[in-house]
Order: C-alpha cells, then sequence, then structure tokens
C-alpha cells in the first residue's frame, strides 16, 4: 500500500477530499489516507470471479440483495475501507443515513458478506479489517489468500492458498478455512457450490 497524506484525518473529511471520478483507489486507516495499489490481473479475476458467482446465486434465489459497484463502509474509527465485494441487504438501506448520496454504510446489519482478495497488504485483511468488521457487527467475511501471502499464524505453515471464512457468532468471529477441493461453506450462501480452488484459480479449469 502507498501512504498519501501523512497527516491524520476526520473520516469525514477523507470524504471530502476523496478526489471525484479518481483512476486510484483510497482507504482511510485510523486517519491517514492510504492509496491502495491496483490489484494484478489474477486478483482482478479472482474479484470479478466471486462477485460474477455470488450475483448468480442472489438472481438465482431472488434474495434481496445488491453487489454495489461503489461502497465506503465505516468502522467506529476513523477509517474508511472499501472491500473487493459487498454484499449488501436492500432491506436494510432505508435506514443507512449516508447510503443514498454518499454510498457510506456505517452499520454492519445492511452488510451480508464482505470479501478481501489478499494482496501485498494482506496484513490490512487479517489485523485490521477483521476487527473492524466483527465490531460493525458483519456476519460473514471472507479473506480470499489466493497467493497464500498471509502471515503462518493465520494460514498455516507451509503457507498455502487458503480462502478463511469469518462468521459472526455471539458477536464474535469464529473462523473456518478452505483450500484445494473443499467446498466453502457460506452462511449467507449455503446453496453456493464453488471449491477453494474453483476460486483462487478464477473458475479456470486445472
Amino acid at each position: 500500500m502507498i501512504q498519501t497524506i501523512s497527516k491524520t484525518i476526520t473520516f469525514d473529511e477523507f470524504v471530502a477530499w476523496y478526489p471525484e471520478n479518481s483512476v486510484h483507489k483510497y482507504e482511510l486507516h485510523n486517519g491517514v489516507i492510504v492509496e491502495m495499489p491496483l490489484g494484478a490481473g489474477d486478483h482482478s479475476d479472482v474479484t470479478g470471479f466471486i462477485s460474477g458467482e455470488i450475483n448468480f446465486e442472489i438472481r438465482r434465489l431472488q434474495l434481496p440483495y445488491s453487489i454495489p459497484g461503489d461502497c465506503l463502509l465505516k468502522p467506529r474509527n476513523e477509517s474508511g475501507y472499501q472491500p473487493d465485494v459487498i454484499v449488501l441487504d436492500r432491506t436494510a438501506l432505508t435506514n443507512e443515513p449516508r447510503w443514498k448520496k454518499e454510498s457510506i454504510i456505517t452499520m454492519g446489519s445492511s452488510v451480508r458478506l464482505a470479501v478481501e482478495v489478499v494482496s501485498t497488504n494482506w496484513r490490512d485483511d487479517y489485523f485490521f479489517k477483521a476487527s473492524d468488521y466483527e465490531e460493525m457487527g458483519i456476519p460473514e467475511y471472507w479473506i480470499v489468500d489466493y497467493l497464500g501471502l498471509g502471515g503462518r499464524k493465520f494460514i498455516g505453515n507451509p503457507k498455502q492458498p487458503t480462502l478463511s471464512v469469518y462468521q459472526l457468532v455471539d458477536g464474535e468471529y469464529q473462523v473456518k478455512q478452505f483450500r484445494g477441493s473443499q467446498r466453502v461453506e457460506s452462511l449467507t450462501f449455503p446453496e453456493l457450490k464453488l471449491t477453494a480452488e474453483q476460486i483462487f484459480r478464477a473458475g479456470l479449469p486445472n
């Protein structure tokens, strides 16, 4: 990740600062604006594949969910995140005071699933975002570590591609991990028939 401004600012200052029609993507991490690196081709393929498969499931089951083009999550601290994929509950968006005008989500109850596809800034996904998403009450959070970049305490030793599914149980995240031909288990989409390897390879045959 690339730090762009050294002084700390508030979330609202970040929203006001955010460049219109920017080709770059920015997040706010504890008051510091961070320019997110452009994803490699494989990263983009994995993100697009997940979004497409989940969107198909939403349409197939006619669920009141949507995957927005732009969305900024606001935890309680001075941070603002843009997940690689986010599934919103459209019935809950009427309670979001900043959604209509700013595409800002402030309540975890509006989110059904958040997905981060790991790149070189893996610490953000495993440390900060997992903690903040848990505190927000987001019921399900995937960390898709398709290159096995995360720390050994997160994905084991030796490192290997791992999909970690965090699910909220009594206010705390419990994690299950999936690799290879294991079918990913999702509370939000229990009928989803995807293996970890299919996701890591963005649906391409072996």
